[in-house]
């Protein structure tokens, strides 16, 4: 049976938009097909499992699979992005991405994995017993894509600055070193300023100077010294090229079965030795962020057009209309006037809401920043040249 277009809109409506539970839940086809043979209602006809499958097929809707997704909000993402990109794509010598694994769990299988005889499939036991936690430091040499790896217990500061000091032992002496990391506390510590002081052969400022991590990064990524620190965006660690590696490694290591976390331990130096031995290479670094100013812009277009946005954190809605309004003071031209056009129209419509959520907010100093974010974003957005791309 073939069935009218309004009844096909109005099921990918109800399967897509509405929840099977109170604010909780997602339809799947059997469930579906079970509510409608008992309520046709919204959507006209009472359509079978098999029919509703069809129906998402021929619009290639998935709305039962999901991924994790981390949403763009730090204001200056694009300048930070496209000076890592300048420094992939143009190294300077002695560049290294640094990272940190933490929590990695210690997993030992009840019994040994067995293979089955029809498809030789490797059968792995369901239970466990944990043996704690060990985290994981690595720095990625950008030009041969070896690797200097250390196990730990922990990775606090401390544990930090013995590890750098390892590695800054293991380069070219009085050269100068660049490291790319993102921006976990301990990576900005006064502790690791005075470090970074020591191996450059330079004064480090007073604490009185650097007290607070804005400051303390500032010094780090200055390049009047030896060593230079490259920070990431936040919540852009994806852009840390040893975060490739720890893929592999993850991979190829840590789905088997310890016993220890020594045996943890002896199973990824074994990998991290035969990887700079046979397989180590330089990766081939070639996302330009082509096309993501248009596709950040159009994604808080989205948070916007639903009240979905208002369960958005404050701190991180602030974030992201100082990320539009900088956008617009320096990418405009990266995104398709569309696009300006249709944020306006829906900033217009969602003003009073986020008002009234910036309102509600029961943290004074939050709330006052969250409003001049607002309160800027709007002047731009009304009384700039965006105006004339609305008009």
């Amino acid at each position: 049976m073939i069935y009218s277009t309004q009844i096909q809109l109005k099921l990918i409506g109800t399967y897509c938009q509405s929840q099977p539970l109170p604010g909780c839940g997602r339809w799947s086809l059997r469930l579906m097909a079970s509510y409608l043979e008992r309520d046709s209602a919204p959507v006209g006809a009472s359509l079978s499992k098999s029919t509703i499958h069809r129906i998402l097929q021929n619009h290639n809707l998935k709305p039962h699979r999901s991924r994790y997704f981390l949403h763009i909000s730090d204001p200056d993402f694009f300048p930070k992005m496209e000076h890592l990109v300048d420094l992939y794509l143009h190294p300077p010598k002695n560049l290294y991405c640094f990272d940190e694994s933490p929590g990695i769990q210690v997993l030992q299988r009840l019994v040994s994995d067995m293979r089955t005889e029809a498809t030789k499939i490797r059968l792995e036991e369901f239970e466990y017993i944990k043996h704690g936690t060990i985290d994981l430091f690595a720095c990625l040499e950008v030009s041969t894509g070896k690797v200097f790896s250390e196990c730990r217990c922990n990775h606090n500061t401390a544990t930090l600055v013995d590890f750098l000091q390892k590695h800054l032992l293991s380069v070219p002496n009085n050269e100068p070193i660049h490291y790319v990391l993102d921006n976990l506390n301990t990576h900005c510590s006064y502790d690791i300023c005075k470090m970074v002081a020591q191996y450059s052969n330079t004064a480090c400022p007073p604490e009185t100077e650097l007290d607070n991590m804005e400051s303390r990064r500032k010094w780090l990524s200055g390049n009047n010294k030896r060593i230079v620190f490259h920070f990431t965006p936040f919540h852009g660690s994806w852009l840390n090229m040893v975060e490739i590696w720890f893929g592999i490694m993850g991979g190829k290591c840590l789905n088997e079965s310890f016993a220890t976390p020594e045996d943890m331990y002896n199973a990824i130096n074994s990998f991290t030795d035969i990887w700079n031995t046979l397989m180590a290479h330089s990766f081939n670094w070639q996302y330009t962020g082509e096309e993501l100013h248009e596709k950040t812009v159009r994604r808080f277009i989205q948070n916007l057009a639903t009240d979905e946005f208002l369960k958005t954190e404050l701190r991180v809605l602030t974030k992201q209309l100082q990320l539009m309004k900088n956008m617009i003071n320096r990418y405009q031209n990266c995104v398709s006037e569309e696009c300006w056009s249709e944020l306006r129209k829906v900033f217009q419509v969602r003003i009073d809401s986020l008002m009234l959520k910036i309102g509600a907010e029961p943290g004074e100093r939050r709330k006052a920043k969250a409003q001049v974010a607002l309160e800027e974003l709007t002047g731009i957005l009304f009384e700039s040249k965006i105006n004339e791309i609305a008009a």
